[in-house]
């Protein structure tokens, strides 16, 4: 059984994201605080993977954890996208009418703000840490009159009744969660993606030339990233995801931008997951 580290509650998007990707392996779930202990873990011995978030359609891209992918040096070896629908839920027995107050994680009210204001203006909204541990503490408690917005997984765990689902403004909100796990071996045959971090010379024209490059050697870049490097005014770290339908030509493209980049960091190699 995989021990698969993960950001949040369990019954987080985090969990729902490990499940489907280990969903063979009936995975154990090892849940941290932050995404810096999903790394502490697995030095640790804790767990022997992680599922990390790194983007969503409707936020962007989650900054701190490009960095600590290429700080620390875990491998890619994966990708999952999930599906971001908040429910209302809240101890059985009760409808809308009957709720005062729901606690949640402040980017889940953001999302779900304006299905309130429409449908039930009188709920106060509260912040919590995390959308699922909100879930947790409102069953443990067993309070009347309070809801909770959290995943449909987080609602079957702690034994709570969904009272109004996917209120969601934006149904097109996707998280992409990447997976960290040394000992998964991903057949040649299947690579067909990958995620790099590389500097370039701070001189005019340096990130077009690497870009024409790929170009050439047909490579689907799907997200570029600039970071500052500490210490070095105007200067940046990259990050990009490629995609090719030819390993023989990606390898290609590598060596080829190899002789004008100052360093290149191959974070990952693996298939994609769309």
């Amino acid at each position: 059984m995989r021990r698969v580290a993960i950001q949040g509650y369990k019954g987080c998007f985090h969990e729902q994201a490990a499940r489907l990707f280990y969903a063979a392996d009936s995975p154990e779930i090892v849940a941290c605080d932050t995404f810096e202990d999903l790394f502490k873990a697995m030095d640790a011995g804790k767990a022997d993977a992680a599922v990390m978030a790194i983007e969503n359609t409707v936020s962007g891209g989650l900054i701190h954890n490009f960095e600590l992918l290429r700080e620390n040096g875990r491998p890619i070896k994966g990708e999952v996208y999930i599906r971001i629908r908040q429910n209302l839920m809240a101890l059985p027995g009760q409808s809308l009418q009957d709720i005062r107050e729901v606690r949640t994680h402040y980017m889940a009210i953001n999302q779900t703000r304006p299905f309130f204001e429409k449908n039930c203006p009188w709920i106060k909204l509260s912040e919590s840490e995390d959308t699922a541990k909100s879930a947790a503490q409102l069953s443990a408690s067993g309070e009347k009159g309070v809801g909770a917005v959290a995943s449909e997984l987080a609602a079957q765990l702690y034994g709570l009744e969904i009272l109004a689902p996917g209120i969601e403004t934006y149904k097109q909100n996707f998280t992409r969660f990447l997976v960290l796990d040394n000992a998964l071996e991903i057949p040649e045959n299947q690579i067909n993606k990958a995620s790099l971090c590389f500097t370039l010379p701070h001189k005019p024209g340096s990130l077009a030339q690497i870009l024409t490059i790929l170009s050439f050697y047909d490579m689907n870049l799907t997200r570029i990233q600039s970071l500052p490097i500490p210490g070095r005014e105007w200067q940046y770290f990259f990050y990009a995801d490629i995609k090719f339908d030819d390993l023989l030509r990606y390898r290609q493209a590598l060596q080829a931008v190899r002789p004008l980049i100052e360093d290149l960091r191959i974070l990952g190699e693996y298939k994609a997951a769309l």
